[in-house]
């Protein structure tokens, strides 16, 4: 057993050491690219900005300033978690926020101007172009500033407490009302820390939830970098105790160690397995698998619903399965589950990524029936990445259950 643990301890290194090779070998063209597309937006707005060399000056210092900083915020992740490098992660990941929008505005502005340009063309005078042209040019910074503010504020604010009722067909009277509390994708790392996962924890609380549900992708780190921010988990209280999924930015952290570091903390992390426990009488059944690419990490960490609920009792009240990403489901609705609670999605976050999650993910955000399984998928308690949130709130959700 140790000689089998320790060959995978060692392939997970040598894992970690060629992605770290492949990812600085991809740097240089990843750095070039965002220089061709920062260049792209000075070509095509600059020039037309037409309010004084001053407006040029700045917008050309902004996308100079972007270029430089999101290649070092993607660096200061792969640094030691000092003030110096969370310093750089922040100003790389704002400038990646609003760099999206402005690449977004710019394509879209792009796309208007060619369509009034064919108007123009067939009917001349309809359209003032050269007011237009500049006007435009000028909406798409002031629009980028007022949409990262606001994204800014949409994800660093208190996660709002989302209340969700699920109709359980059969469920037993005693179970009318049970609640579990939610929160996924926190992200704790380099620009979420402890008092943003405290307050977090103070309003689960605040739930009396008969159990808590933690759905993955709680931490974007080690555990020798995080674990004094993540050591309020163990504050968290419910009655039957608070349950545990690995999502997969646990296995890009170490998800070994954040395992042992939950179970310290009285968190029961459960891998492809289930507990049951009697409440007012009647029998609950939580089960949770890994994360759906876990096995990419760890072949002995495939995640496997039917695994997961073997041998539960056949009388339980209601199952639930905690899996971190959505598709699960599809294996899911071929057991005995009633619900299933995920996460992953962040609900998009912010466009354009919206449109782009659902061409991986059977559901992006809220409550959706799959053949007799109902799936909740959470928009994420924290984010990931740009501190932007826009149109996609984050949540802690109260799942409560209620007879069909």
């Amino acid at each position: 057993m140790a000689a089998s643990f320790e060959a995978s301890a060692g392939r997970r290194r040598t894992a970690r050491r060629r992605g770290k090779s492949a990812w600085l070998g991809r740097f240089p063209r990843i750095v070039l690219l965002l220089a061709l597309l920062h260049a792209y937006i000075g070509w095509r707005i600059v020039p037309d900005l037409g309010v004084g060399a001053g407006a040029a000056a700045l917008m050309t210092a902004w996308l100079i300033v972007s270029c430089v900083a999101m290649p070092l915020g993607f660096m200061a992740r792969r640094l030691p978690r000092d003030a110096t490098g969370d310093r750089l992660a922040w100003t790389g990941l704002l400038a990646a926020g609003s760099f999206s929008s402005l690449f977004v505005l710019t394509v879209l502005r792009d796309v208007l101007l060619a369509v009034a340009d064919v108007v123009t063309h067939f009917a001349p005078g309809t359209l003032a172009w050269h007011e237009l042209v500049q006007q435009s040019a000028i909406a798409v910074p002031l629009s980028t500033i007022a949409l990262t503010l606001v994204g800014f504020v949409n994800a660093r604010r208190r996660a709002r407490v989302r209340r969700v009722d699920v109709p359980i067909a059969d469920l037993p009277a005693s179970l009318h009302g049970f609640t579990i509390a939610q929160i996924s994708d926190v992200h704790v790392g380099p620009t979420i820390k402890g008092d943003f996962l405290a307050a977090v924890v103070d309003d689960v609380n605040a739930l009396q939830p008969d159990a808590i549900a933690i759905t993955g992708d709680l931490v974007d780190g080690s555990v020798s970098e995080l674990g004094a921010h993540t050591a309020v988990l163990a504050q968290l209280r419910a009655r039957h105790g608070t349950f545990f999924v690995t999502g997969n930015h646990e296995y890009y952290s170490g998800a070994h160690a954040w395992i042992e570091e939950l179970r310290r903390l009285g968190v029961r992390v459960l891998l492809n397995e289930h507990v049951t426990f009697e409440h007012s009488g009647a029998r609950v059944v939580i089960a949770g698998v890994t994360d759906y690419s876990a096995e990419h990490f760890d072949p002995r960490h495939r995640s496997d619903p039917a695994r997961a609920i073997a041998g539960a009792p056949p009388d339980a009240g209601v199952r639930v399965l905690l899996a971190h990403q959505p598709r699960s489901a599809f294996a899911a609705a071929n057991e005995a589950y009633d619900l299933q609670l995920s996460g992953h999605t962040h609900g998009g976050q912010f466009l354009p990524w919206t449109f782009f999650v659902r061409l991986q993910q059977p559901f992006t955000a809220g409550l959706h029936k799959l053949r007799d399984l109902w799936v909740y998928t959470s928009r994420g308690t924290g984010y990931w990445g740009p501190p932007k949130r826009l149109g996609a709130p984050s949540e802690i959700t109260c799942i409560r259950l209620v007879p069909a």
